[in-house]
């Protein structure tokens, strides 16, 4: 079993993807009774491991709307504010405070809602996470919210899937799914920038090999 020292930043998913485990064998190795805090400066026992990952600095809170992840593009915050700071850039697209803002209330608006299962409210996860972001609400299911983001606050951007989901705080809509209530309300979610998931009313760990989901628009906060 490695270690690895807790980073500003980091967030359970991200470091359960890094290194290739689950969330539920990380929380469960390390008796984290709540997935979505971690504090920064803290040691992590990680599953399977044959290495130590000590990179040392010590922060502060993550998880819980304080501190958010740029998946592969790094972090920056401030300390114990609960407010994150400076720019990054992942892929050429330039990582902003309100994105890694909206990515951290996305995952809290999943958890309080449906945590791991879906409960066929993704519009609801995705407004709640907006406004909590932001202080304005988004009205719509989850193909009308694409319609309804405020035009100087977000723009939409052209680039494929598994890129879009390396950047965290972008909203992703898809006209229909494969469901039936999907055929005729569509999906909607945020990315959390871990490469493979999204939040919306829940946490999906694997939002690309999703299938049967049509129309798809990725938009990105402007502020």
């Amino acid at each position: 079993m490695s270690t690895y020292r807790i980073k500003s930043g980091d967030t359970l998913s991200a470091l359960a993807t890094r290194f290739k485990t689950t969330v539920k064998d990380l929380a469960k190795a390390n008796k984290i009774s709540n997935p979505n805090l971690i504090i920064a400066g803290k040691t992590l026992k990680v599953p399977g491991g044959g290495d130590s990952f000590d990179t040392g600095k010590t922060g502060s809170k993550s998880g819980t709307g304080k501190k958010t992840t740029t998946g592969t593009g790094g972090t920056s915050g401030s300390k114990g504010t609960g407010k994150t700071e400076g720019t990054t850039n992942v892929n050429g697209i330039k990582v902003t405070p309100a994105m890694r803002k909206l990515a951290s209330a996305g995952q809290n608006a999943a958890m309080s809602i449906g945590g791991y299962k879906s409960q066929g409210l993704c519009a609801t996860g995705v407004s709640k996470a907006i406004q909590n972001a932001f202080g304005f609400k988004v009205w719509g299911n989850g193909n009308q919210i694409d319609n309804n983001l405020p035009k100087d606050k977000f723009k939409q951007i052209d680039i494929p899937l598994s890129e879009a989901l390396k950047i965290p705080g972008l909203v992703l809509t898809w006209e229909k799914t494969s469901t039936s209530a999907g055929q005729k309300y569509g999906h909607t979610a945020i990315t959390t920038g871990d490469g493979k998931g999204s939040v919306s009313d829940f946490i999906e760990r694997n939002t690309l090999g999703a299938g049967g989901r049509s129309g798809l628009k990725i938009f990105i906060p402007t502020m």
